[in-house]
């Protein structure tokens, strides 16, 4: 009976130890993916700042004297639409006004003279755009960047911090270049020590990152 138990148990410890060992070497093969691609803000002049169109912003195009050509479109995520008259127009990237130039040239071989006029709603913008919070933050999200904003415009967007925030360890990741750069922001001496001089201006694209705190 004792030598029994002793069989099953030492069955039972090599077929744990097999699991464990292709458990490693199924891991030990698991490739790493690249660092995802960097980009730049689309932005060529924030003294001069203009929206630019982006996947899921909705579009009202007016086509004067051409109502059968004018109505509202939402541009999809490959950063394109389509109107009645023309598919697969590129709008990603563009000022309202910048694509009304260029539907007005596209529409020109079906309108004579067209005069097109674009509005925006919705706001999303493109990803390089967007300013995001990650973290501690309240309510962390994705943002359309406003003109002259800075960083204690952003914590008001996202509700402050939370209270296992560490907010003067923040890191905000910028692309200057083509370069990935961080910079160590103060939200902490900002917000709870109403510190004015640790604000910052917010650019288009950049990334903040608020970590815990140690207790």
């Amino acid at each position: 009976m004792k030598n029994k138990f002793l069989l099953k148990a030492a069955g039972l410890m090599a077929t744990m130890f097999a699991v464990a060992t292709f458990t490693g070497c199924a891991t030990s093969d698991k490739g790493q993916l690249p660092p995802a691609t960097t980009h730049p803000s689309l932005t060529t002049n924030i003294e001069d700042y203009f929206y630019l169109i982006g996947p899921g912003d909705s579009l009202n195009v007016f086509v004067w004297r051409n109502p059968e050509v004018s109505g509202s479109f939402t541009v999809r995520p490959d950063g394109m639409f389509t109107t009645r008259l023309v598919e697969d127009i590129p709008a990603t990237g563009r000022t309202p006004t910048q694509l009304a130039r260029e539907l007005e040239q596209i529409l020109g071989a079906y309108i004579r003279d067209p005069i097109v006029t674009v509005t925006v709603g919705g706001f999303v913008g493109p990803y390089s755009e967007q300013v995001r919070v990650i973290g501690e933050a309240l309510n962390p999200r994705s943002i359309n960047y406003k003109e002259n904003m800075t960083l204690l415009d952003l914590m008001i967007e996202v509700g402050g911090l939370t209270d296992y925030a560490n907010g003067d360890d923040t890191t905000l990741i910028r692309i200057e270049n083509g370069v990935q750069m961080e910079y160590t922001v103060k939200l902490d001496t900002l917000i709870r020590d109403g510190d004015i001089g640790a604000n910052v201006d917010i650019l288009p694209g950049d990334i903040l990152i608020i970590p815990e705190a140690w207790f």
